[in-house]
């Protein structure tokens, strides 16, 4: 029996699942979908969202929740997903469920930690998040994520269970302030990509960069999070990497906005929900997120990139 289990085959999953079996490490890997299941098993070979690497013999794959017995379960379904996948899961005791997801339920609003919570009152729940592709980690590229969970206990224990030489996990108990890093970093890199796609240029992303950050900081401290939280690696650290890298879906989907084009949304990009579920959440308590109430009206067709910029640029003048 493994004492990990990845739920969830895709790109992010299979390469956590990938990383932690290294060494000989026994984990299991679930898909949802039967027949890539039984593809992986027979092929020894990475399902279609991240293809082109073996499964070591000691990654088994699953297509059944119910005989998934790890004690430690990843949880590696898209945000919008999370929700609806736990009520449909197995009513799991004596489990340690780990979202590795970011974003804001754009029914609920919630984050992943919270849904969590909602859903399993009963388990022990922390959330892996933090800047990182997932082709780096497949490939054993040194990468660096927080862990976030209530209790350091529960913290350092999961640190050295999950922790490998290329994997390098920090642990912290400001749960919301990672949760709220990981899902508002995706709305900037939104705005960074269409100011690029647009032909702003590298300055103007700059900008986007360091307002984001500060509306980010911002809205997590008034809903709780530590300043330093978002200065670490599951706010900055995945700000920059997801406002400057074309491996990001949320910058290229930007990208595509600026050009005037509607991007791929066979991927997930995270940051059109959380933007959607912060703007409803702005309407009713009045809050100050101008990026992404900017960033909303683009994906929601409301306003074209260029009078969204007019509407930022034409705000009075502030202290910075």
């Amino acid at each position: 029996m493994s004492d990990i289990a990845v739920l969830g085959a895709g790109a992010f999953g299979t390469s956590l699942a990938l990383a932690l079996s290294l060494n000989g490490a026994n984990v299991t890997l679930w898909s949802r979908d039967e027949a890539i299941a039984d593809t992986m098993r027979k092929t020894r070979t990475s399902p279609p969202r991240l293809p082109g690497f073996a499964l070591p013999a000691s990654l088994s794959i699953s297509n059944d929740l119910n005989a998934l017995k790890s004690t430690t379960l990843l949880i590696a379904v898209p945000m919008q997903s999370l929700s609806g996948f736990l009520d449909a899961a197995p009513n799991w005791t004596n489990r340690t469920l780990v979202a590795c997801c970011k974003g804001i339920d754009r029914t609920t609003g919630l984050g992943p930690i919270a849904t969590l919570r909602k859903s399993r009152p009963a388990s022990q729940v922390a959330l892996l998040t933090g800047p990182s592709f997932a082709a780096d980690i497949a490939r054993g590229l040194p990468t660096a994520l927080t862990l976030a969970a209530d209790t350091d206990a529960l913290a350092r224990a999961l640190q050295a269970q999950l922790s490998r030489p290329a994997l390098r996990l920090y642990r912290t108990a400001d749960t919301i302030g990672a949760e709220l890093g990981g899902a508002l970093k995706n709305v900037i890199a939104l705005a960074a990509g269409m100011a690029i796609g647009t032909g702003f240029g590298d300055s103007a992303r700059a900008a986007v960069i360091a307002r984001g950050f500060a509306e980010m900081t911002r809205y997590a401290i008034s809903k709780g999070a530590e300043p330093d939280t978002l200065q670490g690696l599951s706010g900055l650290g995945d700000l920059v990497l997801t406002c400057t890298s074309e491996k990001s879906r949320n910058f290229t989907a930007g990208c595509a906005f600026g050009r005037g084009e509607l991007p791929d949304r066979t991927s997930t990009i995270e940051g059109i929900a959380t933007a959607e579920a912060l703007a409803h959440e702005a309407s009713r308590h009045a809050l100050d997120l101008p990026i992404t109430l900017a960033v909303n009206a683009v994906a929601s067709g409301k306003m074209d990139v260029a009078n969204a910029v007019d509407a930022l640029l034409a705000r009075p003048p502030k202290q910075e």
